[in-house]
């Protein structure tokens, strides 16, 4: 349900999504967007482009170990609902 949220409000934004399960390849993508509660920070952190992980707000050890294993950004699951296209933007350098 989440994965189509994203897709949904991305695609919107005049992005082109793909969802998988598991990480993308490193030249795969501009751009990695995951669910720190079903990916392994640190291998979305090694894949190249930037990420952005989003998490539970009330899970506070996995925001620490997305950001000690270099996670570009991270952050709540509320924020990400708000502001994902734009920040997305930001990321790609779109503004």
């Amino acid at each position: 349900m989440l994965a189509s949220r994203v897709s949904e409000s991305l695609g919107s934004a005049g992005h082109q999504v793909v969802v998988t399960a598991a990480p993308p390849e490193a030249t795969d993508c501009d751009l990695v967007v995951c669910d720190l509660e079903t990916c392994d920070p640190a291998a979305v952190a090694g894949l190249g482009p930037p990420a952005i992980g989003f998490y539970s707000h009330l899970d506070t050890g996995t925001r620490e170990r997305a950001t000690s294993a270099g996670v570009d950004l991270v952050i709540p699951r509320s924020r990400m609902a708000r502001e994902l296209p734009a920040l997305v933007d930001r990321m790609l350098g779109q503004r």
